[in-house]
């Protein structure tokens, strides 16, 4: 195993002791910062939690959360913590068919899985905090997503879970592909 494939501390070191407390194999489907910055390279995104949509089986979560949340000793030792996203109006109803096993074999019973790049951005839609519209441009300029795909899997997955959506996401969707297609623009315009 190489050191790139290796979680990167603090992470790691978090990590392995709440895989200590893991009674059972366990599955995190991780979002956010986290996700931007191991798996998609956004280097200097920085976050101090590991947002996760869902632990699975749910058997456990409430004592990974006693044990890893905002506040708790782990917390306090290694300055990161486990969030469980409650806050998501809606997000694409396939994200689970394309999650993908990051830091594979590197735990003895967690295993984490980061969602795809359209899924990640829908799920920051709602939200539109200048740190998602960072996010989502970081992903957009290293290919990962592109706006005819992104308002694709919003229309199809994700559009009717949302309660009036033409005064809210469907405005935000529109802000964004326009963003993604100038960031598309200038990168082409850049490479000529």
């Amino acid at each position: 195993m190489s050191k790139t494939d290796r979680i990167p501390n603090p992470w790691g070191r978090f990590l392995r002791e709440l895989d200590d407390i893991a009674t059972a194999p366990v599955d995190f489907h991780c979002i956010g910062g986290f996700v931007v910055n191991t798996k998609y390279g956004f280097s200097s995104r920085q976050t101090f939690d590991i947002d996760v949509l869902a632990i699975t089986p749910s058997a456990q979560r409430q004592e990974f959360l006693e044990h890893a949340a905002q506040g708790s000793l782990l917390h306090r030792k290694h300055g990161v913590y486990l969030d469980l996203a409650t806050v998501i109006q809606a997000y694409p109803e396939d994200y689970d068919q394309r999650l993908a096993e990051i830091y594979a074999g590197q735990l003895k019973k967690i295993r984490l899985f980061a969602v795809e790049p359209h899924d990640l951005a829908l799920m920051k839609l709602e939200r539109n905090a200048e740190r998602d519209r960072v996010d989502v441009l970081f992903l957009a300029s290293q290919g990962l997503v592109t706006a005819d795909e992104l308002e694709r899997r919003y229309r199809a997955e994700m559009r009717s879970y949302i309660g009036v959506p033409e005064r809210s996401t469907d405005i935000t969707l529109r802000l964004w592909v326009s963003m993604i297609k100038e960031e598309a623009l200038a990168r082409d315009s850049d490479a000529k």
